[in-house]
């Protein structure tokens, strides 16, 4: 099998070379903080456990009425606390090697036909092309919403 290879001003480089995927990703933290992106990262599973422990807790405290108090707030609690928003630089900065691979690799079809030589280079050229720029940003928007099941928001 033969790796990837892509054009940079030293010649031609493995595709897959960590470098790359610091590159991609600082492109995608510049592209979120340009649009003012935010994120909740919904934590249904927290959510979830905080009312089930409630709930037993208030079982093991007041009986069966207990039960019925604690896990109301215990849900409570789950449901203030369940949208976080913060900066997508952030929610980008947190993701998982394997995540970050992933958004790399939805990214690479739009600037796999660029020559750049470092995450700077990167960043200029896709936002000297509007329409690049706002690919890349429906990518990214695409990716947060379906695979992170993030609810978005813009300041």
């Amino acid at each position: 099998m033969m790796a990837t290879m892509i054009r940079t001003a030293a010649g031609f480089g493995d595709a897959g070379m960590p470098i790359r995927v610091d590159d991609v990703m600082k492109l995608l933290s510049h592209v979120a903080t340009v649009k003012g992106m935010k994120a909740a990262v919904t934590h249904s599973g927290r959510g979830a456990m905080l009312t089930g422990a409630s709930a037993f807790l208030g079982g093991m405290l007041g009986g069966p009425p207990g039960i019925a108090v604690g896990g109301a707030v215990g849900g409570l609690i789950g449901w203030l606390t369940s949208e976080d928003f913060k900066p997508v630089l952030q929610v980008l900065m947190e993701l998982s090697a394997a995540e970050k691979q992933e958004l790399c690799n939805a990214t690479m079809p739009f600037v796999k036909n660029l020559c750049w030589t470092g995450a700077r280079h990167l960043i200029d050229l896709v936002v000297s092309k509007p329409a690049l720029m706002e690919q890349i940003s429906d990518m990214l928007i695409s990716y947060l919403a379906n695979e992170l099941k993030a609810e978005l928001k813009y300041s």
